[in-house]
């Protein structure tokens, strides 16, 4: 299923290390495609321009204070990501608590970076997240399966997968679970050596119904290949410029 893909990163390895300049540009190409449709994907109604300009510093008439703190927050929230990969720290509890506290940082203190204390239904899905009594067992479970053998034994990509939708089975905060779980499947594809993928708004519809499915049924290849497709769409990316 992801020899296609592998192909192509190892294609990308053998020609390391790449232009500085080069590196650097398609960074600021994914950073700004990234916070604009994980954040348009939420209902952020920025546009893709006026986003680049928020990052850049500056206020976007007509926009609420939520929609900027959103954009400023998800970019500190990558930089968070990036630095855990460069140090290569152990997944942990504590990466998914601090990138939400990033995320809804000035937006819901109360809640940023805290289980949620209520039940919740997530619109248009037909899985119901588990009870917030049992949270915190949950989360703990979750971390001790991904440093299982089996977690281990998956390819990079489908263990990224798994991260995401397991997490997001899980729903463990009021709000930010999306723009969470979109950065800790990231982080699991750079932390491999893959580059990070954009989860298009275009595409929500079919990004929605994937993880559902692997909610419901168990079954992941849907969401797999959706998520297989965008690394091979960053990989192109790559490739097309070194």
């Amino acid at each position: 299923m992801f020899r296609e893909v592998d192909v192509k990163k190892d294609k990308l390895d053998n020609r390391r290390p790449l232009p500085a300049g080069t590196v650097q540009s398609i960074r600021e190409k994914l950073l700004l495609d990234w916070t604009y449709n994980s954040n348009a994907i939420e209902g952020n109604t920025l546009t893709l321009v006026e986003t680049k300009v928020v990052l850049e510093g500056v206020t976007i008439g007509g926009k609420t204070l939520r929609e900027h703190l959103e954009v400023i927050n998800h970019k500190e929230a990558i930089l968070y990501v990036e630095d855990i990969v460069k140090k290569r720290e152990e997944f942990s509890e504590w990466q998914i608590i601090t990138i939400h506290g990033l995320v809804l940082k000035g937006i819901n203190d109360e809640y940023a970076g805290k289980y949620r204390d209520q039940n919740v239904i997530i619109a248009g899905a037909v899985h119901i997240p588990p009870d917030f009594l049992v949270l915190s067992e949950l989360m703990r479970d979750f971390i001790v399966w991904y440093h299982s053998n089996e977690a281990k034994e998956l390819h990079p990509i489908a263990r990224a997968t798994r991260v995401h939708g397991e997490f997001v089975k899980i729903h463990p905060f009021i709000d930010g679970n999306g723009r969470t779980a979109r950065l800790l499947l990231n982080l699991e594809l750079m932390k491999a050596g893959y580059p990070p993928i954009v989860i298009k708004n275009k595409n929500r519809v079919e990004y929605y119904e994937a993880f559902d499915k692997a909610h419901i049924t168990g079954n992941y290849e849907d969401f797999e290949n959706l998520i297989k497709d965008e690394v091979e769409n960053s990989l192109d990316l790559y490739l097309s410029l070194v």
